[in-house]
């Protein structure tokens, strides 16, 4: 569902909500791939989501997306992680969490700027570990 004033507005103003929008956006993704994935163990359904979703994979997968981004959204990603949101992540180093947060801002603004041919891209890229598993951070 594109909201391009929306997405307008918060780009100039406050990027935070389009990391309230990207985790949403990602996690239901993620859920539904591990869905086609999984052995159909409830248990697994949830581990398997988690490993994609934490705060260190997001980090690693934002890294690896920096250099395939177009300017626009290398600027988005550079001024996420420069966002100083209220709560740290549990299980996260400060780097891993601001690379994490900037990735759910890229995905929250492509989402509601109707970037939906980018937005699959970047999600899928983001559950193909080969693309950033081995990756120096």
């Amino acid at each position: 569902m594109a909201d391009k004033e929306l997405c307008k507005r918060l780009i100039t103003t406050n990027l935070l909500p389009l990391a309230f929008v990207g985790d949403s956006v990602h996690t239901l993704f993620v859920r539904h791939f591990v869905l086609n994935q999984s052995t159909g163990k409830m248990e697994n359904y949830h581990s398997q989501s988690a490993k994609y979703c934490k705060a260190g994979t997001q980090a690693k997968v934002v890294k690896a997306l920096l250099p395939l981004l177009n300017e626009q959204e290398q600027n988005i990603v550079r001024r996420g992680r420069n966002a100083k949101p209220k709560h740290q992540a549990k299980n996260s180093s400060s780097e891993d969490y601001a690379y994490a947060t900037a990735f759910e801002i890229l995905v929250g603004y492509l989402y509601l700027n109707g970037e939906n041919d980018r937005l699959d891209w970047v999600l899928n890229f983001s559950v193909d570990e080969k693309n950033y598993s081995n990756k120096e951070n």
